[in-house]
């Protein structure tokens, strides 16, 4: 099969991709975003299509603004609302609008604007009984309405003032810089959503006549709310959010606040110690809060993630299915608040779990885990319908991109029904199998394999080994980034293995790796590596070996301790541990595991003489998570080692305006582009050719 997408970079990137899922009050309109590449192919843009939650009628369009959509949610009432930087058409010389709400009518209509903030709005939540709604907008310090913020920020435009003073910790986040806006809590207030829109935003940016319509929550925020979630409760009275605290030394630690949305006063709902708390959703009765639970790791120990339920009302948080040894990765409350639906990584799968919640007066048993999915697919954004028959999810695997389905909420271990979506699973030029084997000490080991068309005995297929970063990761779920089937369309055999520190075996299996990134994660790769090249069907005379962020870490380890494989590449990666800890965007994360002395033992940096392998060193500026420092360190340790210039066999691909990923779809394009090259000239013996656009 050579006509598929991954035959032709143009044409994968060019294919739409679903995110996000939104569910009316109701359980009859089911709303989903998709991303497609504009028409000048730089970049994508996001519409929102609605999907029959029954699967009988097709997906249809709902949005064609120019600047796209995100982020829907539905009021009581039935309206849709949604993120959006179109113009305001009543407001005039708007040029770059921010991101405002809209709101578009559950009766038909045209949609129209509801709230402005000079920031933008970033999230949005909805009290399911109320209608409140709540945003969360970045605002400058000392701003106390939205007047105010818009005129210090034409302050800074017109002064070309971009300096920011930090007096805290963090001061950047992955690929952004941190303030000097910082993220608010803000109230809508007045009448509801649909008259809002029908006359207009008011209060924002270009129509300051208007009384403000916000209602600021958290006035002094600092940097408490930086990259937290929160929830309305149904009343609207109360929202809970996750709140960030500095606790000395460098480090901060997130707690749960509640919030009277009339007074605006707090209280501490979960409060971290031993351990940190996040993405707090409120039941439907407006009785309890589910909250995310991750236990702080120390140097010998690694962190542990479960749930707790807390009352609304305050009291002490218990945990949900004690001893249940899998990490969720997210959770929402069934309508009759007495289960909870939970997406947590479990063998290289995502699936559904049901936890049915014992009696809070403890007249029942312990709580009970029924998983509800058996097949291998990963279900993200699970909501649960009202009358409590089904859980509708976006289901994605390594052989499918994101789609949406609904699950059965009442049985276990079922086959998803796949709803009519917005965009066709396009067809693979391979297969996707699963292999397994034994780690020295015994423990069970297993790995994704993607084979291209045709590989067999008589054509077997070289191998390249991918590793995942994370490193509390796992490969379970299709990814746009890094797709293993634009190599398979190329004729190679993909690895795509779960070694030690991965997520979904259980916590003994994360802390095998936990301090000794160069220990059980490097021979489990090596042994994973063994049972796929002992395949008849892969050759094992032909290998190379491939990873980013964590996983270019373990491509750096396996570059310095091996020369089985005739190419490496390392995208975002970890070199010098002692100089990567200090200087990354949350160092106060990594500092307790990466002690002194762990970093010595586990550095790359120091096995770079060991290294044989031509190696092709990725990374961009904007990269904060792994500083450029990573790079440019392993640039030179490479280039330095080299004798003769003419005969460098290392190549560096540098993207000055990227981050971690690589988004940019042209990017993306010259990443795939040079990797292939690269490979095949190390691999396949081909000539090298550089890539168009990089000549």
């Amino acid at each position: 099969m050579t006509d598929t997408p991954f035959h032709d970079l143009d044409a994968y990137v060019a294919l739409p991709r679903l995110g996000g899922l939104a569910l009316s009050p109701d359980g009859t309109r089911l709303v989903t975003g998709v991303a497609e590449l504009e028409p000048d192919g730089t970049r994508y843009r996001t519409a929102l299509w609605e999907v029959d939650p029954q699967g009988a009628a097709p997906a249809r369009r709902l949005t064609r603004g120019a600047t796209g959509e995100s982020g829907p949610v539905f009021t009581p009432g039935g309206d849709l609302l949604f993120r959006s930087a179109r113009p305001d058409p009543d407001v005039t010389g708007e040029t770059e609008p921010p991101t405002a709400l809209w709101c578009l009518p559950a009766g038909g209509g045209e949609a129209a604007p509801v709230g402005a903030r000079p920031g933008g709005i970033s999230a949005v939540a909805v009290a399911a009984d109320a209608g409140t709604v709540v945003v969360s907008s970045p605002t400058l310090p000392g701003a106390a309405t939205t007047a105010e913020d818009e005129q210090r920020r034409s302050a800074r435009t017109e002064g070309k003032v971009t300096a920011i003073l930090h007096s805290g910790y963090p001061v950047r986040h992955w690929d952004h810089d941190l303030g000097p806006a910082a993220p608010r809590l803000l109230h809508l207030t007045g009448e509801d959503t649909a008259a809002r829109g029908a006359r207009g935003a008011g209060g924002g940016t270009g129509a300051e006549a208007a009384p403000d319509p916000w209602a600021d929550l958290t006035p002094q925020p600092g940097r408490a709310l930086e990259e937290t979630a929160f929830d309305v409760a149904p009343d609207g009275a109360t929202v809970v959010t996750g709140w960030y605290r500095a606790y000395g030394h460098g480090a901060w630690r997130p707690g749960v606040v509640a919030i009277d949305t009339a007074t605006g006063r707090h209280r501490d709902l979960l409060v971290a110690g031993d351990h940190e708390f996040g993405a707090p959703r409120v039941s439907p009765d407006g009785r309890s809060v589910v909250a995310v639970r991750e236990r702080l790791s120390t140097p010998g120990t690694a962190p542990r993630i479960d749930l707790v339920v807390v009352p609304l009302a305050g009291g002490t948080p218990r945990p949900v299915a004690e001893g249940w040894d899998r990490w969720p990765t997210a959770v929402r409350w069934t309508a009759d608040s007495a289960a909870l639906v939970v997406a947590a990584d479990e063998g290289g799968r995502g699936p559904l779990f049901r936890i049915d919640l014992a009696p809070g007066d403890g007249t029942g048993g312990p709580d009970t885990v029924t998983r509800l999915t058996a097949d291998h697919g990963t279900y993200t954004d699970p909501l649960p319908s009202p009358d409590g028959r089904w859980v509708y999810a976006l289901r994605h695997a390594y052989d499918a991109p994101p789609a949406p389905v609904r699950v059965d909420l009442r049985t276990g271990d079922t086959a998803p029904e796949h709803l009519p979506g917005p965009a066709p699973a396009p067809a693979l030029p391979g297969r996707l199998t699963e292999i397994g084997t034994e780690a020295a000490d015994g423990t069970p080991l297993r790995a994704w394999l993607v084979l291209p068309e045709g590989a067999g005995p008589d054509t077997p297929a070289p191998l390249l080994l991918w590793i995942h970063g994370g490193p509390l990761a796992s490969w379970n779920a299709w990814s746009w980034r890094w797709n293993p089937w634009l190599m398979a369309a190329r004729g190679y055999a993909v690895l795509l293995p779960d070694p030690a520190l991965s997520t979904g075996y259980g916590q003994d299996f994360v802390q095998r790796g936990w301090g000794n990134w160069g220990g059980a994660p490097y021979t489990d790769l090596m042994a994973l590596t063994d049972a796929a090249v002992a395949r008849p069907d892969v050759d094992a005379g032909r290998t190379a070996a491939m990873g980013g962020s964590f996983g270019g870490y373990m491509a750096n380890w396996v570059a310095g301790h091996t020369d089985r494989f005739a190419a490496i590449v390392t995208h975002a990666s970890l070199w010098a541990l002692d100089q990567f800890g200090p200087t990354t965007d949350h160092a106060e994360y990594w500092l307790t595991e990466m002690t002194p002395e762990m970093a010595q033992a586990n550095s790359p940096h120091h096995h770079a003489d060991a290294i044989s392998t031509p190696m092709l060193v990725i990374h961009g500026d904007r990269d904060y998570r792994v500083p450029i420092g990573e790079g440019l360190r392993l640039w030179w340790d490479l280039v330095s080692r080299q004798a003769d210039p003419d005969a460098n066999p290392h190549r560096f691909l540098y993207f000055p305006d990227e981050n971690h990923w690589v988004l940019a779809p042209n990017h993306a394009k010259i990443w795939y582009r040079t990797v292939w090259a690269f490979l095949a000239q190390h691999v396949l013996g081909e000539q090298w050719e550089t890539p168009d656009l990089l000549r």
